[in-house]
């Protein structure tokens, strides 16, 4: 079953959304993310997928490890419970006042195959990391996190002050102005948007998107980042679909 999207051109890299991506949507906003059968039925059917679809996509994501089933429930598998911690860290991220330090990765390791470079790579990235160059990553050190034992397990970890003026070191390492058009064509998107399919395609682009949000000191951003304003716009509408899934709970 088809759902009832817009075809429309995206430029915002919003896509048509599968029942696989509604379930997933709608457990990824959710705490603790796990939903019985019975409501999923009910929470799924404004997006435009069937009862016959969803037990299809729900048994096919057991299947492949998406999703586990207990007591009743469907809940997210410990793997897409990091990907719910993560998305919630993109849109709260934990910061701290910047002093001009950077912190700086240099990759030790040697004898890792092309599998696990590219895994190391998306993990650096993941941790908001920029590669200077091959095996050299940095950023501002304004986040309040450590580094996990990964990383410190093939790389050495310093405090650096690189002599590029910062600004410049910033726009060199991530393509801001992208980030900020794409943001706003989201924005836009999403203000327009009145079928709950296009709604909650346009926030699960959204999202995505924050994952990939440098979170720079505000020094170090172009004028009118929409960073904020992205993630103030996302925050309202999972408070939407709490609001959403709690009225349909007290219904049932």
């Amino acid at each position: 079953m088809r759902m009832n999207v817009s075809a429309e051109p995206d430029p915002a890299g919003t896509r048509p959304l599968s029942a696989r991506s509604v379930v997933l949507s709608l457990l990824l906003g959710t705490h603790p993310p796990r939903l019985p059968v019975k409501d999923l039925v009910r929470l799924v059917e404004p997006f435009g997928v069937g009862g016959s679809t969803l037990r299809a996509a729900l048994s096919r994501m057991v299947a492949a490890g998406d999703l586990r089933r207990a007591d009743g429930f469907y809940r997210l598998s410990d793997r897409l419970l990091d990907r719910q911690r993560r998305q919630d860290d993109a849109v709260h991220p934990r910061t701290r006042v910047w002093d001009g330090d950077w912190e700086m990765v240099v990759i030790t390791a040697t004898g890792r195959g092309p599998a696990e470079r590219a895994g190391l790579r998306a993990r650096l990235a993941a941790l908001r990391l920029a590669e200077l160059r091959e095996g050299v990553w940095l950023r501002p050190a304004n986040l309040d996190r450590p580094l996990p034992a990964e990383v410190h397990r093939v790389a050495l970890t310093y405090t650096a002050r690189p002599g590029e003026p910062p600004r410049e070191l910033a726009a060199r390492l991530w393509p801001l102005a992208g980030w900020a058009a794409t943001a706003r064509a989201l924005l836009a998107r999403a203000s327009r948007a009145d079928h709950p399919a296009d709604r909650l395609g346009a926030y699960a682009a959204a999202v995505r998107h924050l994952l990939a949000d440098p979170v720079l000191p505000p020094a170090l951003l172009p004028a009118d980042w929409p960073g904020g304003e992205l993630r103030a716009a996302y925050a309202g509408y999972r408070r939407e679909l709490a609001a959403f899934l709690g009225a349909r709970d007290a219904g049932s």
